[in-house]
């Protein structure tokens, strides 16, 4: 890896291990924290709370907040809740699915303009039932956001949502998602969960410890996504990628699957493997 090339900070997110572990009594937060840290992450990201903070430096592991808001007098408070929890870095999912373009760009000046007062980095998250639930959404927040302020506005890259509304096949995965270098190479943060066009959660593994097909070509589009981020100019000195696989809970994983803690050990491992690989060609 070159000297100049951003590490990667693996993050685990919290909500993978609800119910963890399965038909036993679920772990309390610090045993849940410790097993992120064997694991291999270097951070969590969450809705932090002080005590979670608190927890997370005590076992070594950096935080990444997170809040969701569709009003503009939300924003300071939820900033400063994450803040004193220990965040720098906010994962924000901003507006509703009925928001328009008008009122998501108020909402995201009004974001990072309250973020600069307090010193901290939130960036916008491509999501479902949220002003960014579209690639049209996405890109006309995008253009508005920058006619506004000369800025291009920093986003968390989550594709999944985005390869299931435009009903992708595998071969258009990189033409259709990485449309935008300019998006892609300003995300502080990447959550990369496995997807299809049919499904935003696809499983990593059989059951039996072998890679699915459907993940193995997501890892050949995040070797594309990694290329066109690591030719970014943008300062970036990390880049947090969280291998997002959702619980049973809330409905993205299901019963009959591999369960989403496991899984989503299993895919940091691929993820990193993949960005040594583009490291080291560049």
């Amino acid at each position: 890896m070159k000297k100049n090339t951003p590490k990667i900070v693996h993050m685990a997110n919290l909500w993978s291990l609800v119910g963890y572990p399965p038909k036993k009594k679920e772990w309390d937060i610090e045993r849940k924290l410790v097993a992120i840290k064997e694991a291999g992450f270097g951070a969590i990201t969450t809705l932090l709370t002080p005590k979670v903070g608190k927890l997370a430096k005590k076992h070594g592991l950096g935080v990444v907040g997170f809040f969701s808001s569709a009003k503009l007098s939300e924003m300071r408070g939820y900033l400063e809740g994450q803040r004193d929890a220990g965040a720098y870095d906010i994962n924000v999912q901003v507006g509703d699915h009925d928001t328009t373009t008008t009122k998501a760009t108020a909402l995201a000046i009004r974001l990072m303009a309250e973020a600069k007062k307090i010193g901290v980095q939130p960036t916008v998250e491509i999501h479902r039932d949220t002003c960014t639930e579209t690639p049209e959404k996405t890109y006309a927040l995008a253009d508005a956001y920058r006619k506004e302020t000369g800025e291009i506005l920093p986003m968390t890259l989550d594709f999944s949502h985005i390869s299931v509304v435009k009903h992708l096949a595998p071969e258009d995965y990189t033409k259709r998602l990485i449309e935008r270098k300019n998006i892609v190479q300003r995300a502080p943060q990447i959550h990369f969960r496995p997807f299809n066009g049919h499904h935003c959660q696809v499983p990593v593994t059989d059951g039996k410890g072998r890679l699915t097909p459907e993940v193995k070509d997501c890892l050949a589009f995040l070797e594309d996504l990694f290329t066109v981020w690591q030719k970014g100019r943008f300062g970036h000195e990390q880049l947090y990628v969280c291998p997002e696989m959702g619980p049973v809970a809330g409905g993205y994983n299901f019963h009959s699957l591999p369960n989403s803690w496991e899984e989503a050990i299993v895919l940091r491992k691929q993820i990193d493997k993949v960005w040594k690989k583009v490291s080291k060609a560049s």
